[in-house]
């Protein structure tokens, strides 16, 4: 029988690609770690690992090992949580995840219903990229993650279930004295020989693959993460952007905004949950909390600026 405890030295082993610094991050000694591995080995019948100069890398059936690992601890995570939910009389813990655009206009109006709803909750809210945040809840560490993905099917691994909440469309903010001030729309191909700011760097990717299809390249001013850092430069006069509707200012002083017109990239919005919680009362109510919240939203989710 494997043992889990060795499975999860084989986890750290593969993270830090050494035994070293597993052992540093498992207060073992490294010799204790290789001992566990070499145990597992035999216990399999087959190296889970191989050594060299350069570190130690996974076989295939460490990697068969290491992703079994991940389930079996989610599935233990669970199953404490619910143990923890029948012996105590304390709040039920409930831990999402979210994009940070989604965690300041669409997350709050949902959380405040449900905890209404259900007084008993104990609320986690973290704050993540999509790609992390899918992961934490594959590990069992977040129950629910507020996500996005771009124009093409949810990047949702294995043992997830996605459900689409919105279409949260492009839009093009330029400085209130700018000589598109006033449009309700634009294209791309009307925005040649622009300074840019980026609030995300996949955005300004697909700007880049967008204004070549335009025939013209793009001037970059700023490349950054966050895009009310990004709107607050339009203002300054650094440049324009490119910003989805969900992460539009409130701040809408000394700005303008227009819809961008197709063709040009679009941002999906759904909330991804472990296929194993999908019969969880916390995480249904608040998917269904989600919903209602979305359908809810006015057809522009702000207050559009307008200068």
């Amino acid at each position: 029988m494997i043992d889990p405890r060795r499975l999860q030295v084989l986890i750290e082993v593969a993270r830090q690609g050494s035994f070293n610094r597993a052992a540093a991050e498992l207060r073992l000694t490294p010799s204790a770690v290789s001992q566990q591995i070499s145990a597992l080995e035999r216990a399999v019948g087959t190296p889970v690992v191989r050594r060299s100069t350069r570190g130690v890398e996974l076989t295939e059936a460490g990697r068969v090992l290491t992703e079994t690992a991940a389930t079996i601890a989610a599935e233990l995570l669970t199953a404490e949580r619910e143990i923890a939910r029948l012996a105590a009389t304390r709040a039920e813990p409930l831990t999402v995840a979210t994009f940070t655009s989604g965690g300041q206009r669409i997350l709050p109006h949902a959380l405040t219903r449900f905890t209404v709803e259900r007084p008993g909750v104990e609320l986690t809210v973290i704050e993540s990229e999509p790609e992390e945040s899918l992961t934490l809840v594959r590990s069992g560490a977040a129950d629910l993650a507020l996500v996005y993905h771009f124009d093409g099917p949810p990047p949702v691994p294995a043992g997830l279930d996605w459900t689409p909440l919105l279409d949260d469309p492009m839009w093009i903010v330029l400085p209130a004295g700018h000589r598109h001030a006033g449009r309700t729309s634009l294209a791309i191909a009307e925005l040649a020989g622009e300074r840019w700011v980026h609030g995300c760097l996949s955005v300004g990717e697909m700007l880049e693959h967008y204004a070549a299809m335009a025939g013209f390249e793009v001037e970059t001013a700023c490349r950054g993460t966050d895009y009310q850092f990004a709107q607050s430069l339009v203002r300054a006069g650094v440049g324009i952007a490119m910003i989805p509707e969900v992460a539009l200012t409130a701040d809408s002083a000394g700005l303008t905004a227009a819809r961008l017109i197709p063709p040009g990239p679009c941002r999906h919005v759904g909330a991804a949950t472990a296929r194993r919680r999908r019969t969880d009362p916390l995480v249904a109510g608040l998917l269904r909390t989600l919903r209602e919240t979305v359908r809810a939203l006015p057809a522009t989710v702000l207050a559009v600026p307008r200068g």
